[in-house]
């Protein structure tokens, strides 16, 4: 086959973002539709993070397009100067296109790479821009067409130019879109996902009114977000069902030129350390210097604190970091100039001066703010729990040392259990954690073991969100888990070490089973969350029946698909409901689970770290009434939407 340069494609304007969305949004799942609604709200949080808008307004319509209207300058109306349209058509069909690539317009953006609001209007069938500035109402329409001569749709074209269509005493931003469903699975918003995300700029934004409208059910929703604490109200809010080991969180914050700072913190009894950071309102879960200056002051400080107290002695050493963070709860939130965000994603910030900047005014802030003669006592409960958690350390140490001897597969901790694969490729390579040796004998059965491990568990996991570390580390089901996956856990977790980057999780479709994922689920996030947060982790959906006719077998991962398999059948079938993997023959459990062609996996994600943190603790923490509470308004395991909600969540 010939190539020359005539088969070389040049693709104008949007067209590219069409062409591969994935660059821009990620995916075309879910995911990837609500990132086009979190590119639009961000312009608007970004009025709000410079002082120009105290107000936002997202409605969710009910032809599935959504809404977002703020108070702020509203977009620039005049000509462009090189480009001889408006601003607004400029800012809605030129990638790279946007005023935050200058200090002039914005002190403070989440948005730096001037894709957002053109993405959006090349990703929807239509979009609406009405801004309201200098007593003006205009109003722009943008739309994508079949393109017929080139065979293709033509992307988020001017349908109607920039117009003034009225008079007003208003300002601010009106923009309506509706994804297009040739792209995206689905166009259906959730309304949990955006409440959540709603909810957390609210906490980031003191004082910000966030007003969510959903008009698709047949009784309206309006709900309004505002928190004049601010982050203090955040860590209050993931530490509800928790308990605290003292009632108002410590806030410090702090200026060094255009960096400035915020955190609070507050403490539980529990275990984990659970530090969210962001930057310009970016949550970055990876964390990143902003996230490394501040432990490495509040290590310093807290130790200068105890050393001054005399709970460490001149002869003792000095406490770790991870002894004052068991427990911790803490927010941080940064904004500075000049941002460096390592990936599209967002997820890290990685300007090395960030770290130097956060350390020194954590450093000083903090330390004023404990030797308060208010916080003598607090002070006094941290530092115990710090002495505990070294102790803790010592025996874990030796737990971790146990797990690393027995990290080899074919050691005598695995023997009998995991049931290996001959592919010597992690990348293709697969590992099912199935529930029970019933069900591991007949994956084993089922499975190409050319690509397909089995870890049978012959019991229920560690509930490792009630457990320290050293007793984590001691439950035999938890050390097959990770001495078979070869990452390590904790601080030690590698993920280049990774033996298989499928895992599957695969349990029955019943209370147990469910439990046994929560638990698998809960260990991960505390100990593996890098396994996550790279897409490495899954939920196997084993069918609940199977109906059989004389002509033929067909499976139903839920009534509703039970519904529709027998609708017309009348009485002539057979229906068999399963109780378990092990009541399926090899044949059928390949069939219907483990056959990459046919079955249906569920991939674990971080969506929203705070949030993913606030479920974990309400399901498998010690407040009964809260999981009692969030079970009956959310839960039906016997139903894959379920696991798809929660494994989202997480």
């Amino acid at each position: 086959m010939s190539y020359n340069a005539k088969d070389i494609q040049i693709l104008q304007g949007l067209d590219a973002v069409r062409m591969r969305p994935g660059m821009y949004i990620g995916s075309t799942g879910p995911r990837g539709l609500h990132h086009l609604l979190w590119e639009i709200i961000d312009n608007s949080i970004d009025e709000a993070a410079n002082g120009y808008c105290d107000r936002i307004i997202v409605t969710l319509n009910a032809d599935n397009s959504v809404t977002v209207e703020d108070n702020g300058r509203g977009i620039p109306v005049d000509i462009h100067p090189q480009k001889g349209i408006t601003g607004v058509e400029v800012v809605f069909t030129e990638l790279h296109a946007g005023g935050k690539f200058m200090d002039t317009s914005y002190s403070y953006s989440g948005g730096l790479h001037g894709v957002g609001a053109s993405v959006v209007n090349a990703l929807s069938r239509w979009l609406t821009v009405e801004v309201c500035k200098d007593g003006k109402v205009y109003k722009a329409e943008f739309e994508s067409t079949p393109d017929t001569a080139k065979r293709k749709i033509a992307s988020g074209r001017i349908k109607s130019p920039l117009r003034e269509v009225g008079k007003t005493d208003k300002r601010g931003t009106k923009v309506t879109f509706l994804p297009d469903k040739s792209v995206f699975e689905t166009i259906v918003f959730s309304l949990d996902v955006v409440t959540k995300r709603l909810r957390e700029l609210a906490f980031l934004n003191k004082g910000l009114a966030i007003e969510l409208c959903d008009l698709r059910a047949q009784e309206p929703l309006k709900r309004v977000y505002r928190y004049d604490g601010g982050l203090v109200d955040f860590v209050k809010y993931l530490n509800e069902d928790k308990n605290v080991i003292f009632k108002e969180p410590i806030f410090i914050s702090g200026s060094s030129g255009d960096f400035h700072m915020s955190v609070a913190i507050q403490y539980n009894d529990g275990y984990t350390e659970s530090v969210f950071s962001y930057v310009n309102n970016i949550p970055t879960t990876e964390g990143g210097m902003h996230e490394t200056g501040f432990k490495a002051a509040l290590t310093k400080v807290f130790n200068d604190y105890a050393r001054s107290k005399g709970f460490l002695k001149e002869k003792d050493p000095n406490f770790l970091g991870e002894d004052f963070r068991e427990g911790i709860t803490a927010v941080i939130s940064v904004k500075m100039k000049n941002v460096q965000f390592e990936g599209q994603t967002k997820t890290k910030l990685g300007n090395p001066e960030a770290r130097t900047i956060m350390e020194s005014l954590t450093a000083d802030a903090l330390s004023q703010a404990i030797h308060k003669p208010s916080l003598r006592a607090v002070m006094e409960t941290i530092i115990k729990k710090a002495e505990a958690a070294a102790k803790v350390r010592a025996a874990a140490r030796k737990a971790k040392e146990l797990t690393r001897q027995k990290n080899s597969i074919e050691n005598a901790n695995l023997v009998g259990k995991l049931s290996s694969c001959t592919g010597k490729k992690a990348e293709q390579n697969e590992l099912f954690i199935v529930e029970g040796d019933s069900a591991g004998g007949s994956a084993k059965q089922a499975r190409d073991r050319a690509f397909q491990a089995i870890l049978p568990l012959r019991g229920k996991p560690l509930n490792a969100e009630k457990k320290r570390i050293d007793q984590v580390l001691s439950n035999e089901e938890i050390r097959s888990i990770i001495s078979a996956l070869g990452t390590g856990i904790g601080e030690d977790f590698n993920l280049d070490n990774l033996k298989y980057h499928k895992v599957i999780i695969l349990s029955d479709a019943d209370q147990d089973g469910a439990h046994i994922k929560c638990i698998l689920m809960t260990f991960f996030f505390r100990y593996m969350k890098e396994l996550i947060s790279n897409g490495h982790l899954y939920i196997g959906l084993p069918p609940l029946y199977k109906v059989e006719t004389k002509s033929s077998v067909r499976y139903a991962y839920n009534n509703e698909e039970l519904g529709q398999i027998t609708k017309g059948l009348g009485k002539n079938y057979t229906l068999q409901r399963y109780k378990g993997l092990g009541e399926m023959n090899p044949d059928q459990l390949w069939e219907t689970t483990m056959d990459p062609a046919r079955r249906k996996l569920i991939r674990v994600s971080i969506e929203d770290a705070a949030e993913a943190e606030k479920l974990i603790t309400t399901l498998m923490g010690d407040n009964i009434e809260a999981r009692k509470r969030y079970i009956s308004e959310h839960s039906n395991f016997n139903k894959q939407d379920s696991f798809q909600e929660l494994a989202n969540a997480i």
